[in-house]
């Protein structure tokens, strides 16, 4: 009788080891972003929208995640590159009431670091064509901007010289805003199809990915999450 107690004693304890290796493994699986990269995604989804309400509420849930005051403010900027300055500045002014309100009911949000000074020795467009070609993986060119090489000085000088140089923000945090805000616009399936690659040369991890259309199915429904899906099986299947 001893040695069959013994026996089960020792299934329980079997059982309950496996129980917790499954529970701490699917806890690892859903915790691939930080909570302060998650909180990016519907940020800079609903600035894209210009989903105000939506993005107060980010905003806040942002903060509470561990975002600082200058990580969200950069995020909202370098909006204005993808979804325009009316989406950007509505993001911006949308946050300074946030603040307001939050500083009312006594919560004290971390301001966060300044950027770093931009680099003396190179023009932004210098600094901004490397920064493209490392982000990239290689030179970007081709026939719309020999067509326009208007557009094509603005995209390195400002874009990826003077807004992507600022320190505030990862290149990977910054490729996740950015992800985040072709997948909640309509018509821009090819831009975001560069910057999952862009993603992919900048940290951001298939997994990761994964967990992105996640996130957006949680935020911005359905529709947006599967087109986003089928926008990154496309290019995994390249």
């Amino acid at each position: 009788m001893k040695a069959l107690n013994k026996s089960v004693k020792s299934i329980l304890i079997l059982v309950l080891t496996m129980t917790m290796l499954c529970t701490t493994n699917i806890a690892s699986a859903s915790e691939i972003f930080s909570d302060k990269e998650r909180a990016i995604i519907p940020i800079s989804a609903f600035t894209a929208s210009g989903e105000i309400e939506k993005l107060t509420q980010s905003l806040n849930d942002g903060l509470d995640a561990g975002l600082t005051v200058n990580e969200i403010k950069e995020v909202l900027a370098q909006l204005y590159a993808y979804a325009g300055f009316p989406r950007s500045l509505n993001g911006l002014a949308t946050f300074m009431t946030v603040l307001e309100e939050r500083k009312s009911q006594g919560i004290t949000d971390t301001l966060g670091r300044e950027s770093s000074a931009l680099p003396n020795d190179k023009t932004s467009l210098e600094f901004g064509a490397e920064n493209q070609t490392q982000l990239a993986g290689a030179e970007v060119k081709g026939a719309l901007f020999d067509f326009s090489p208007q557009i094509d000085e603005y995209l390195k000088a400002h874009l990826f010289g003077d807004i992507f140089e600022r320190d505030v923000l990862t290149w990977k945090e910054r490729e996740i805003a950015t992800i985040a805000a072709l997948a909640n616009m309509n018509g821009v399936n090819s831009q975001l199809a560069a910057h999952y690659n862009i993603s992919m040369n900048n940290n951001v991890s298939i997994q990761e990915l994964e967990e992105f259309i996640v996130v957006l199915s949680e935020c911005c429904g359905e529709s947006v999450s599967n087109n986003a899906q089928s926008v990154l099986k496309t290019v995994l299947e390249k």
